[in-house]
């Protein structure tokens, strides 16, 4: 009788323990996305980066889901931000340069959450309304989004915001849910201190929440704080200043994983983080890529890419499946469980749970780049790994290629996977795959040019 009961108690201890793992595994995650602004691919000390001290991106990179090849779906800031909250291509819908508009028809993943449920917060550079700084509130380089503003954090699905409509530096006026405050300090410990209040205030609770955190840094202008350049005073003052930035960001990154484990929500919470764009501050920052912010050669448009999520990323890894902004916004909805009930087609990213599973070795979908020109003849590119195709590439003068003195290509080919700096153009011996490729992306950007004509949208 005595074992019989023994026995009974365990298995009863074992199905309350089942129960409660599952409980906590089906539980809807929280979403932390975190993005620095102006981070090269090679700005961090795990990609090699011979001067720069990044230990808590380090930390992250190997605590989880490493990406090595993730892109920005353009290369530059708003249109990225804007590929993030729709899953869609900016010039779907006119967000074509840095502080270009998101139309207010786009469904974002904001709005989907706050409507099944999240608490929702952005903290720091918004730059999706249409501004790049309103005079009145312009005082420590800050740059508040009001009240009144149409195309705030709050009327696209957020319920707290604390936000600038651009980068700001030391001291910056932030709109506090439209009502301009100054802030003190460095930009990024003032970004992550108000999202630190808002994490922590959900943490635990009924609700999950999505916290969105945009830092102003590395952009320029640089100011960093001395006790963040002290570690390169060996180099020149710019320098200081830049890399003492990117401190910065390192720094507040490791304050949140550290306040994540503090209050017993980091296993459940999908971290991401990444960059708005490529380098802007030579071949050190964008790891020797060709190219730069500006342009969609791999320099202007590959970044960082980290994923935190122990709950669903129990081993850690490293991925070389080219992964874009694009699929942050159907990943998010399909870890979340939860169907937009006015979804905006088509979608240009892909859900990449399955590789979170490493139930996922390639992608099947390209990835599509486009710098928009009315007349279709605009720089476009199409990521089909390991084949990147360059229609109309810019950068290469006006009428003559500078390594060849001949006419500038119109169509180039290069395989990124044994050619990553984009140095041989191999499109002549493979006329195949080039008219493939060429007709994939054709019709690709067909689509684009009907979607910016409002095609997309309900009548």
């Amino acid at each position: 009788m005595k074992i019989f009961l023994l026995s009974s108690t365990l298995v009863l201890q074992l199905l309350v323990f089942s129960i409660c793992q599952a409980e906590t595994k089906s539980a809807k995650p929280n979403i932390i996305l975190v993005m620095a602004d102006d981070q090269g691919w090679g700005d961090t000390s795990y990609n090699g980066h011979p001067q720069l001290k990044t230990p808590h991106l380090d930390e992250m990179s190997k605590s989880g889901l490493r990406l090595n090849r993730f892109y920005t779906a353009h290369f530059n800031c708003s249109p990225t931000r804007a590929s993030i909250m729709t899953g869609r291509h900016p010039a779907r819908y006119g967000t074509f340069s840095p502080g270009a508009p998101m139309r207010i028809q786009e469904q974002t993943f904001a709005s989907a959450l706050q409507s099944h449920g999240y608490n929702t917060g952005h903290f720091g550079k918004w730059h999706l309304n249409g501004k790049n700084g309103d005079k009145n509130t312009r005082e420590g380089n800050g740059r508040a989004i009001l009240l009144e503003d149409p195309l705030s954090p709050g009327k696209r699905g957020f319920n707290q915001w604390v936000s600038a409509d651009n980068f700001f530096d030391q001291d910056p006026v932030l709109g506090v849910n439209g009502v301009p405050q100054k802030f003190h300090g460095d930009s990024s410990d003032v970004t992550m201190n108000v999202a630190l209040k808002f994490i922590e205030e959900h943490a635990n609770k009924n609700n999950p929440f999505l916290a969105v955190i945009w830092f102003g840094s590395p952009h320029n202008p640089h100011d960093a704080l001395p006790q963040d350049k002290t570690l390169y005073a060996d180099l020149t003052e710019p320098l200081q200043n830049y890399y003492g930035e990117i401190t910065a960001v390192d720094r507040n990154v490791g304050l949140l994983r550290q306040s994540l484990q503090k209050w017993n929500i980091y296993d459940n919470t999908l971290l991401w983080y990444c960059s708005d764009n490529g380098g802007a501050q030579g071949p050190l920052s964008t790891g020797n890529l060709r190219g730069s912010k500006g342009n969609l050669w791999e320099g202007g448009v590959r970044v960082p890419g980290l994923v935190n999520w122990p709950a669903r990323i129990p081993t850690p890894f490293s991925s070389d499946v080219p992964c874009s902004t694009l699929d942050m916004y159907p990943t998010i909805l399909a870890a979340t469980g939860i169907i937009p009930e006015h979804q905006i087609e088509p979608l240009d990213g892909m859900n990449i749970l399955p590789l979170f599973d490493r139930k996922m070795n390639e992608r099947k979908k390209p990835i599509p780049f486009y710098a928009y020109k009315k007349e279709h003849h605009g720089h476009a590119t199409l990521n089909d790994w390991p084949y990147k195709l360059h229609l109309n590439p810019t950068g290469l003068g006006k009428k003559n290629d500078p390594k060849t003195k001949e006419p500038a290509p119109q169509v180039m080919l290069f395989n990124i996977e044994t050619d990553p700096k984009e140095t041989t153009n191999i499109a002549d011996k493979f006329p195949e795959r080039v008219t493939t490729m060429k007709a994939t992306l054709e019709t690709w950007k067909l689509s684009v040019h009907n979607s910016l004509d409002g095609k997309d949208y309900p009548n």
